[in-house]
């Protein structure tokens, strides 16, 4: 993505090789690392949805499932009104199974299921941050399976079973086993300071030991009135190649 005065810009050949397929009137998209979601004040090519309005030449686009910045993976956008409501009726209903590959700084050698409300953490530093709380919570269930235990990290398949905001990241520092990566939610509480005021530098990076938190969309299971609708997107290139090999 190149930068311009209008910042960090997607072009229509990066868009093009991030779209997987067109089905009926949803474009299934695979979404890197770093590519924003919602539209920015940089223009419509600095985030996914601004970059296919402009890319379908459309005015609207129903986006039934989001991902943060650093998350990769499963993006759909619908652009017809059918379409789009046919999704949002299925995760209403709660009709929606998904899941995500995440790479956790720890070692997890059982299946686990958390069952802890998430809200908002008190006294935090910075705004978003949510935690595991015992009052004023919203009920939260998030399945954890893993799947390759090796050098200290754990690559896990993981279910969030409610929507809460950053609950896999929350449940997995809950467990002990922040996602690598994770500055919001890591084992080192000065690590997201240090990035606001400094950005990336090759000795930060070093201390996360992952550029980004390790966090993947995979697949997505929709049960809609047209039957069981299945999305998939293959594992990031960064937490594909990941060496598993004990920090120094």
């Amino acid at each position: 993505m190149p930068a311009t005065e209008w910042g960090w810009q997607i072009t229509p050949q990066e868009l093009e090789g991030w779209i997987m397929e067109r089905r009926g009137d949803v474009l299934v998209v695979n979404k890197p690392p770093s590519v924003v979601c919602h539209p920015s004040r940089h223009g419509p090519w600095s985030s996914l949805v601004g970059a296919c309005k402009e890319y379908l030449g459309v005015e609207r686009l129903h986006m039934p499932m989001r991902l943060d910045r650093e998350t990769s993976g499963l993006m759909l956008l619908a652009y017809s009104h059918d379409a789009g409501s046919r999704l949002q009726r299925a995760m209403f209903r709660g009709r929606v199974r998904k899941t995500y590959l995440a790479i956790l700084d720890g070692t997890l050698d059982r299946a686990v299921t958390v069952d802890q409300p998430v809200g908002p953490a008190a006294g935090a530093a910075f705004f978003q941050r949510q935690a595991v709380v015992t009052e004023g919570g919203r009920a939260a269930v998030t399945e954890f399976v893993p799947l390759r235990t090796e050098g200290g990290y754990t690559l896990a398949e993981v279910h969030p079973l409610t929507g809460r905001r950053h609950q896999i990241r929350v449940h997995a520092a809950w467990l002990g086993l922040p996602l690598l990566g994770d500055k919001l939610y890591g084992r080192d509480d000065s690590l997201m300071l240090e990035f606001m005021q400094t950005g990336y530098s090759p000795e930060f990076e070093a201390k996360l030991a992952f550029r980004r938190q390790a966090l993947h969309a995979a697949e997505a299971v929709f049960r809609t009135e047209l039957g069981e609708e299945v999305y998939r997107a293959p594992l990031a290139s960064d937490m594909a190649e990941f060496p598993f090999t004990p920090r120094r």
